[in-house]
């Protein structure tokens, strides 16, 4: 049997294949009162709200150099205008569910394999390491 769309009721949805996290959905209305990660620290990329009150600043800073070694391509992504369909593939290229995602949703490719299905026109904002190196870096399922 294979995946169904299921539409998702929590503004927070985390998508695994037993113990390992495929993907994270953040609905659009989800707005947290306090700073929170939604990533661990594990992750090649993370994901969080960061809450300040008015008036507050945030010193002018810069980031220092960091050696990383990054081997997996992680992505997020952000609906900025449409409707997209999206399946989300097991290490084993198996399906493993499929889920709308509206204007205003992120979600947070992790690993494993995804597909988009686009219902209406739409524009996505993507995140993730770069650059990018053409379509070698990628295998079809």
């Amino acid at each position: 049997m294979g995946p169904s769309s299921i539409p998702s009721q929590q503004p927070v949805e985390v998508i695994k294949q037993g113990e390992v996290t495929i993907a994270m959905i953040v609905k659009s209305g989800y707005m947290p009162d306090r700073t929170e990660f939604l990533t661990p620290h594990t992750f090649t990329q993370q994901v969080g709200f960061i809450t300040y009150p008015k008036g507050g600043e945030t010193e002018p800073h810069v980031h220092k150099q960091q050696e990383r070694i990054i081997t997996d391509t992680s992505e997020c992504l952000l609906v900025r205008k449409g409707r997209v369909e999206i399946s989300f593939f097991g290490a084993g290229k198996e399906p493993l569910a499929i889920r709308d995602l509206l204007e205003g949703d992120v979600v947070l490719l992790v690993t494993g394999g995804h597909g988009l299905r686009y219902c209406e026109d739409t524009v996505l904002l993507e995140i993730k390491q770069g650059p990018y190196l053409g379509p070698e870096e990628k295998e079809r399922l």
